[in-house]
Formats: structure tokens, C-alpha cells, sequence
């Protein structure tokens, strides 16, 4: 069936339709009449021909799935309806009445807005107008779905109540990691984790007198733990796709480029008839407890992830979010899943907040995953080889070679011992801690409690040593520093080493110009043999990365200039 008329309203406009099935878009379809060359449909609830405007379009596909998948009335539904804000009188774009209040509000939806952050001020207003509990913004190719907990809050929620559920229904529902692959917000909801993060700032964070970095990076830390925790479910998931012959989870880009097509569809259909009444129920999630417990629950993740992936926060971190600010996070980032096949989830999520934290004065940008495929594919590092990233940044050279070595993308499953011993053989340099401390986390878990990754200034070699014997840098770093210190070409300073392989993406921004450091590099000499007063960051890199590598090794370096 050729969807025209949709199409042919949606284009140019901020409008799509990637939430809605195809069918759904096919009926509405089916219902254009055409006047003067003018698309109209007979609405759903006003029950009169209405002229077909982008967001008219998501008007009318959205009240079909509150009629049809959640079974409300049509009695209970009312468009344009008035709320008062003192003298003035604005128009809500559907409203969903109480069951037993037919007067009052209890579900506003906004699709006039076809940004989030317009759609939810709206939204917000209107609520505290009204009083509603639940509201509801989309475009179409997005939606949010919110608990208005006071005038000062909104909350994320997995969905809105079916017709004949409560709120609390929704909350107490037992959730495992069939559920949270099934309602991931990033393909169902169509945003990103970057998107997701910066939705949090606006409510709660940018107000929180908090680091923002370290309290979302604490959350997301303990999320993955909890994924982890599921490690087993996720195998039974797999193995049921796989007799289905549907795509298995871990394989994200197949499992979400079907977003567009039946194949997605199928899966979800698929996974809800998998009995997971044996299923680890997941614990990163707000159940309708106090938000003094919900808080408890969350550190004892928190802690729990400490222990199990140490040296990445110091054992006495705390959460630091007040338990409300805490509450409206935990409901943001709950069905989101972290674990996928090439960290673009994470990635993005950290580029953003690092680069946020340093005010990208250093030069930083995460490596695009594509540009890494190619370097690892390039190099093929092979069993056995050592290889290094100087300048790791978030690692994704680091992982991506042990994903190229071990065929486990970043998919939450156990490794061999031998596979263990590969990992070993990786190794990252980065001068910024809060690159390292992220870094190692997707380490640590690609390896299995173990990695090489340093927290070190790879240009300024002499000073390593006034570093390393810093008992507390030790402690977090020593295991991996002593398998580096073996592969040293010699045994006094640190300047030269036998790796087999190197790729690296250094910072460009900014030159050196402290002297003691130029004076190491031939580069930082002229053609007279004169010491330069600056050298770029980059060119001083290009000189020490050769001295990592042994004759015959192999390097890709990603440089500002060709």
C-alpha cells in the first residue's frame, strides 16, 4: 500500500512516524479523503472531517493506540479540551478523563510541539493547571511518558497505564531483562542516551549542586552491574531468538535498524512469549518505594558494582544525588539498556559529558566507532600480539581489539581464560582521570574484572616514575603498570617498548611548550638543531608512538591533517 498522503503531509515538517507500526499508518491512510486536493480525515473522537496537518497526523495515530492497545473508551477521550491559566484559556491536544472523575484530567498528551523541550514546558503547564498525573509529549518519531510527582518534577515512566490498570500497577509490575530489552527506550522512544542525560539536567541535575559527570557516570556504572547481574537470562533470550531464527540481542545494529521494518516488531512479539518467571528480577529501577528506599537500594547496586570492577571509584564514594533528584534519574535511565554490540549507546552519553566536564579544553573527541572498525580491521591484531592505545580516551581502540580478538562484542557474556590472557595484551595510556576512570569500566568488563588501563601522561615519560610510586596510584593501577614494565625494550626508564601494534587518536588541541618536555623529541628541534619554544600536541605523539612499537609493528594514528 503506498502511504502517500502521510508522507507527502510529514515532509519538511519536524514530524515522522517511527513509533507508529506500519499498519497503523496504512489505516490511517485507508481514512484520507481528499477535497480541492486537500487531505481530510474523519477524526476518531470529534467525529467530523478535520483538514490533515502534520501533527494532526500523530494526533490521530496516537488516540488509535490509546483506544486499541490500551483500551480507553472513546468517551474518556477529548481533544482541544480548555484549561485555564487565570483570564487566558489554552488547548490541551488530547486528554484522556478520570474513570471514576469524568471531569477530571488524568492523562494530557502534547504533539503540537515537535521539540521535547517545548513539548514538555507545555505539558508541565498543564498538568499544574489541571492536576493531571500523567502526561505524555511525542512527534512521532519520539515519545516521553511522565509522572507529574509536584509542580517541581517530572518523572520518567516506562509507559502510561493500560485502561484498566492504576499508576501503581505499572510501578510494582515485575521487570526482568526480557522487559527491558522489549521497552529499551532508545528504539521504542526514538532517543538517544545523550538526548536522555540532557532531559535530566533540565529537571533535575543543572539544580542538584552536584558533579554532574560523576553522579550520571555513578548511575550508569551501577546500571551495568545490574545488566551484568542478568548475565545468565540474557543466553535464554538468545537461545530462544536464535530456534526463532530472529536476530539475538547482542546483535544491536540488525536488532535496531529493524526498528523500521516487521523484523523489530517480530522480536518484541516474540520475547513476550518467553516465560521469564524464572528471571533475576532487575533491581535499577523505581518500584513505587519511598524515595529514601529507592536511594538504599540504588548505593547497595553502587557498591555492590565497586566491589566487582574496583579501582574505578574510591571505596567510600557515595551517591551524592538527594533521594527526590536521585528518584527522577533512576526513573530517566531504568529502560535504557546499556550493554549493546559497539558502545555507541555509551559513547555518546560520554563524549557529552566529558567533553562538558572539561569544556573541551584539551582537545578530546571520542573516536568514531566506524573509524575504529576500520583501524582494528586495518591492523588485525592477532592472538598473542601486544597492543596499546597512548592517548585511550574512552578505549575504543582498546575494546574494539579485544571484541576483534575474542568475538564478544560488548554484550555482557563470559570469557574464556584463554581469551582472558588476550586481553592482558591490551593496553591504554590517557593523562585525564575521567577519561581513564571510564575507560577502564568498559575494560574491566570486556575483561572481566581486568585491564591495562593507565592513568599516566604518555609525552612526559620522565616524570612516571614520581607517579608510580604514589602507594594510592598503585594500588588502583599496579597490576597493569607491572605487565607494562615487562614489556619495556629496556630495563632503565621508560621511554622505549616492544609492542606489536598501537592505534591512537590523540588530542590535537594546544601546543607544548615546557621545554624539559620538547627537549625528548628529536621533533622538537629545528632544521639548526635549535630547541623549538612550542610543538603541536599531535607531532609529539606521531615521535612517541614509534617508540612504543618494535621493528616490523604496525600503527594507525588518527592525525588532524592528512
Amino acid at each position: 500500500m503506498n502511504i502517500g498522503w502521510v508522507s507527502k503531509i510529514l515532509e519538511d515538517s519536524q514530524y515522522n512516524l517511527l513509533i507508529f507500526k506500519y499498519e497503523e499508518i496504512e489505516a490511517l491512510e485507508k481514512r484520507i479523503i481528499v477535497k480541492n486536493d486537500k487531505p481530510y480525515v474523519n477524526c476518531i473522537i470529534r467525529e467530523k472531517e478535520v483538514h490533515l496537518k502534520p501533527e494532526e497526523i500523530v494526533r490521530q495515530l496516537y488516540t488509535a493506540k490509546l483506544i486499541k492497545d490500551y483500551g480507553y473508551p472513546r468517551k474518556r477521550i477529548r481533544f482541544e479540551h480548555p484549561v485555564q491559566f487565570g483570564r487566558e484559556t489554552k488547548s490541551a491536544d488530547i486528554v484522556v478523563f478520570d474513570k471514576d472523575r469524568p471531569t477530571v484530567e488524568y492523562i494530557i498528551v502534547e504533539v503540537k510541539k515537535p521539540k521535547l523541550k517545548d513539548g514538555k514546558e507545555q505539558l508541565r503547564s498543564y498538568c499544574n493547571a489541571t492536576g493531571a498525573p500523567i502526561g505524555v509529549w511525542s512527534n512521532g518519531g519520539q515519545i516521553s511518558h511522565y509522572n507529574r510527582k509536584d509542580p517541581n518534577f517530572f518523572e520518567d515512566i516506562t509507559d502510561i497505564p493500560k485502561a484498566d490498570q492504576t499508576f501503581e500497577d505499572i510501578l510494582k509490575e515485575r521487570f526482568t531483562l526480557r522487559d527491558l530489552i522489549i521497552r529499551d527506550k532508545i528504539p521504542n522512544e526514538g532517543k538517544s542516551l545523550k538526548t536522555i542525560i540532557t532531559e535530566m539536567e533540565d529537571e533535575v541535575l543543572a539544580n542538584a549542586g552536584v558533579d554532574v559527570f560523576e553522579e550520571v557516570f555513578k548511575l550508569i556504572f551501577a546500571k551495568l552491574y545490574d545488566e551484568q547481574k542478568s548475565q545468565q537470562d540474557k543466553s535464554v533470550i538468545n537461545y530462544f531468538l536464535r530456534n526463532k531464527e530472529l536476530p539475538q540481542v547482542s546483535e544491536r545494529q540488525a536488532f535496531y535498524s529493524a526498528k523500521n521494518n516487521d523484523t523489530f516488531d517480530s522480536i518484541k512479539e516474540a520475547l513476550q512469549k518467553i516465560d521469564d518467571s524464572g528471571f533475576r528480577v532487575l533491581e535499577f529501577r523505581n518500584t513505587g518505594q519511598s524515595e529514601g528506599e529507592l536511594k538504599k537500594k540504588i548505593q547497595k547496586l553502587f557498591d555492590d558494582a565497586k566491589n566487582k570492577w574496583p579501582g574505578v571509584f574510591p571505596d567510600e564514594s557515595k551517591i551524592d544525588l538527594s533521594p527526590s533528584h536521585l528518584s527522577v534519574c533512576i526513573s530517566s535511565l531504568q529502560d535504557v539498556k546499556l550493554f549493546n554490540s559497539n558502545l555507541q549507546v555509551i559513547d555518546e552519553a560520554f563524549e557529552y559529558l566529558v567533553n562538558k566536564s572539561s569544556k573541551g579544553e584539551k582537545g578530546q573527541y571520542f573516536t568514531p566507532r566506524h573509524v575504529i572498525d576500520m583501524c582494528v580491521k586495518m591492523l588485525n591484531p592477532k592472538r598473542g600480539e601486544y597492543m596499546i592505545d597512548t592517548a585511550a580516551g574512552s578505549c575504543g581502540f582498546t575494546v574494539h581489539t579485544i571484541f576483534h580478538r575474542t568475538g564478544h562484542l560488548f554484550e555482557n557474556t563470559e570469557i574464556s581464560q584463554e581469551e582472558k590472557e588476550d586481553v592482558l595484551k591490551v593496553f591504554g595510556i590517557d593523562f585525564d582521570e575521567k577519561v581513564v576512570r571510564v575507560a577502564r569500566t568498559l575494560n574491566l568488563i570486556a575483561g572481566d574484572g581486568e585491564t591495562n588501563i593507565l592513568h599516566l601522561n604518555t609525552l612526559d615519560y620522565d616524570r612516571w616514575d614520581e607517579i608510580v610510586n604514589n602507594p594510592d596510584w598503585r594500588d588502583t593501577y599496579g597490576s597493569g603498570f607491572r605487565r607494562l614494565e615487562a614489556l619495556k625494550k629496556e630495563t632503565n626508564g621508560h621511554k622505549e617498548f616492544l609492542f606489536d601494534i598501537l592505534m591512537a587518536n590523540p588530542p590535537f588541541a594546544g601546543d607544548i611548550k615546557e621545554s624539559r618536555i620538547i627537549h625528548k623529541y628529536e621533533l622538537g628541534y629545528n632544521k639548526k638543531n635549535k630547541p623549538k619554544s612550542k610543538v603541536g600536541r599531535d607531532i609529539l605523539f606521531i615521535e612517541r608512538n614509534l617508540d612504543f612499537i618494535k621493528p616490523g609493528g604496525r600503527m594507525a594514528i588518527v592525525l588532524p591533517q592528512g
